[in-house]
């Protein structure tokens, strides 16, 4: 039978498109506890691939054969050698190409909406990895929030749109991932945004965001409006997109609420954010869809694929905009903290410009879930 490879992207469309997937996972007990391939139609079995070295006899009983199975592994080789194995037994069987590194690296862009004018909005959806990406687009012109490290996806898709990049924004110095924003713009010429609270260690320029600004896209005259919402980080900033939608950062998850710990700070910046939640996002209209920076497992994506939400229906659903009290909702936020994320200090630290690892040394800091949320 045969053996055949299966793309992060096709592996992206069976997620967005509920399709059935058999996993065959077969990296340690621990990584696969810790972060695995998500889909709300998938079946996982986790061997790992030292358990399958004198052969696959007693794992294709597991094996359904009425699905696709595919064999992953953290980079492809230990897949492909257990997919071998189960082919030569007689069964057609998949592998992932390029292993976790290139599901962690692999972006879906999903149309969110259509803005006045004739404008869009789209975003980057990361299932890999549970970041989230904007481009904002209107009469050949684009703004970009929060990009991550891979510019070529959003270069590549501006000029599939036909479209200048002229701003790019990034609503926190992000201490998870690594930014794609500088790059963004010192390739396009665009105008770059961070802000000025968040960037007090930084060494290149940068035009700051502050409270009330408005940058126009377009002729359409698409105002993406700033709004100041500390709490995952001091200066951490929201952002309003043609009076529709509010794209939050770190701050409002579909399930959750931002961390306020990663830069070391959180009984100081637990306050901040509670603020931010209970009084700067309630005097907000509650028609606004809520589009954040990250979400954290699958159940928050749409059928759609998009991870969207009325800030509404979070008011009355998300449990982190629900607690009453200041002590308990402190108790709460710095009790229930997950793991710090992978090399976040080194993340940092490549955001704010001091260090330039390379490509693989980047692609090492960032394996691993997103942990941007208060459990």
């Amino acid at each position: 039978m045969t053996i055949i490879k299966m793309t992060a992207a096709e592996v992206a469309r069976k997620v967005i498109d509920n399709q059935p997937l058999f996993i065959l996972d077969v990296r340690n007990h621990d990584a696969y506890v810790d972060w695995k391939i998500e889909g709300h139609n998938f079946e996982y079995l986790n061997i790992p691939y030292f358990e399958l070295l004198d052969g696959v006899d007693n794992v294709l009983s597991k094996l359904p054969i009425d699905q696709d199975v595919l064999v992953v592994c953290a980079k492809e080789g230990s897949s492909i050698m257990v997919a071998e194995m189960i082919a030569e037994a007689g069964r057609d069987v998949f592998y992932l190409e390029g292993g976790m590194k290139s599901w962690s690296s692999y972006l879906e862009p999903i149309k969110v909406g259509d803005l006045r004018g004739g404008g869009e909005l789209y975003q980057f959806v990361r299932l890999g990895k549970g970041c989230l990406s904007y481009m904002v687009i209107s009469e050949g012109e684009a703004a970009i929030i929060d990009a991550v490290r891979f510019t070529d996806v959003f270069t590549n898709f501006a000029k599939q749109k036909n479209v200048d990049i002229k701003h790019v924004f990034d609503t926190h110095l992000h201490a998870d991932h690594i930014s794609g924003g500088r790059l963004i713009a010192e390739a396009t010429g665009a105008t770059y945004y961070l802000p000025q609270k968040d960037a007090e260690e930084v060494v290149f320029d940068y035009t700051a965001i502050e409270d009330a600004l408005t940058v126009k896209i377009g002729a359409a005259q698409i105002n993406v409006s700033a709004l100041y919402s500390p709490g995952h980080t001091i200066g951490s900033t929201s952002f309003i997109i043609d009076g529709k939608y509010l794209l939050s950062g770190d701050i409002l998850f579909i399930d959750s609420i931002g961390r306020p710990d990663l830069a070391g700070l959180a009984e100081d910046w637990v306050g901040d954010l509670r603020e931010t939640l209970n009084v700067r996002y309630r005097e907000l209209t509650e028609e606004l869809i809520v589009l954040p920076s990250h979400f954290m497992k699958i159940d928050e994506l749409n059928t759609d694929g998009t991870v969207a939400k009325r800030l509404g229906d979070l008011f009355a659903e998300n449990h982190g905009l629900n607690i009453e009290s200041e002590d308990a909702f402190r108790h709460i936020v710095t009790d229930h903290l997950p793991p710090q994320p992978n090399a976040y200090q080194q993340i940092r630290q490549v955001n704010m410009g001091k260090i330039t690892p390379n490509y693989d040394e980047q692609t090492e800091m960032e394996i691993g879930p997103n942990r941007c949320a208060v459990r």
